[in-house]
């Protein structure tokens, strides 16, 4: 923990790999969810988190971190992590192991919003300059179409980084589905509802009488988390004195929410994937739920897709909850796709 405040402020990673088919088509073989327990937390312990709760299905599996989360799939590796970790630390040893189970690094995206308390940051995150640096020094040299930028906004405590690289003579790793078809949103929450955030405190005269999954199970109800998505299984835990973490799994698809709540320095993220398939209206309900059960002051939300304008309702679903979209801004990356930056506050807030 930063001496001045825990970082809500997640950085994220996602690594995908391609190999023959029978390393990497789903149904046919596990993939990267081969990796052995004892290197999974070899991985970790670099990064300085653990794992404090797990569940899979047949399509990947997902993990609650000590400091966020872990999703792992046959050809798809998520990590975000928050506080003080060093989550680029996890790089060079995940690439190691996918080549160890015949896979090769496909593609590279690195998201992060601005920290907190920056000055806490370890290296290789002192600063985005250092993290594009460690990661063009960390990734193989095959995926070199690479491409680094800062999406600013009108608040300026909420800022987008962005690095990705791919290797563009490639093949797709997963062919069940276009990857057209498919989106995700990263939203960011601070300064939440002083009676939102207390939901996310352990009774101070019962802390330790609970595990963790107990509570975390109680706090999903007593928040209606478990009301933003009701199809999804649920993997929820809760830390003392406070603090909370979910993975929903429903199918093929993650999301995911953390929230630190202390006052001064309160946030909450979510995030999920999307298909151009859904119906918008479903789409619309969720984003409103989860802005109805943080009450941020100020909100981001990132949408990444390729080829369609699944960002464009983002601003129909929160301005109802009182909350103007503030600024947009947008960019295309090599095999990502385009990148959708906008930022809302309270509309009483000038």
């Amino acid at each position: 923990m930063a001496s001045s405040g825990f970082e809500g402020f997640e950085k994220r990673l996602e690594l995908r790999f391609f190999g023959n088919d029978h390393a990497t088509s789903a149904g046919r073989s596990h993939g990267l969810r081969l990796i052995d327990s004892t290197s999974l937390e070899a991985v970790l312990r670099a990064v300085q988190c653990t794992i404090v709760s797990s569940v899979g299905n047949r399509f990947f599996d997902s993990y609650v971190l000590s400091e966020s989360s872990l999703f792992i799939y046959p050809s798809k590796v998520i990590i975000k992590t928050c506080g003080t970790t060093k989550l680029l630390k996890s790089v060079r040893p995940l690439v190691a192991l996918a080549g160890s189970l015949g896979l090769s690094a496909r593609s590279c995206r690195y998201t992060r919003g601005s920290f907190i308390f920056r000055e806490a940051q370890p290296f290789p995150h002192t600063s985005f300059r250092d993290e594009v640096a460690y990661l063009e020094d960390s990734l193989p040299a095959t995926l070199c179409f690479r491409k680094a930028s800062i999406m600013h906004s009108k608040v300026g405590s909420h800022s987008w980084h962005v690095f990705t690289a791919c290797d563009p003579t490639s093949p797709a790793a997963d062919g069940r589905r276009d990857p057209d078809d498919l989106f995700t949103v990263e939203v960011c929450m601070t300064e939440l509802g002083c009676s939102q955030s207390r939901k996310f405190f352990q009774d101070p005269g019962r802390v330790g009488e609970f595990t963790g999954d107990t509570a975390g199970k109680a706090m999903t109800a007593a928040t209606s988390i478990d009301q933003i998505n009701p199809d999804a299984l649920i993997c929820d835990f809760a830390f003392e004195p406070c603090g909370y973490s979910m993975n929903g799994i429903e199918g093929d698809r993650y999301s995911t929410i953390h929230v630190t709540p202390e006052d001064g320095f309160s946030y909450a993220s979510y995030e999920f994937v999307g298909s151009v398939y859904d119906h918008r209206d479903d789409i619309v309900g969720v984003l409103r739920k989860v802005g109805q059960i943080f009450r941020p002051t100020t909100m981001s939300v990132s949408v990444t897709s390729v080829g369609n304008d699944s960002w464009s309702w983002i601003a129909g679903a929160l301005e109802p909850l009182g909350l103007k979209r503030r600024s947009c801004d947008s960019d295309d990356f090599p095999e990502t796709g385009m990148v959708v930056f906008q930022t809302f506050t309270a509309a009483r807030r000038k």
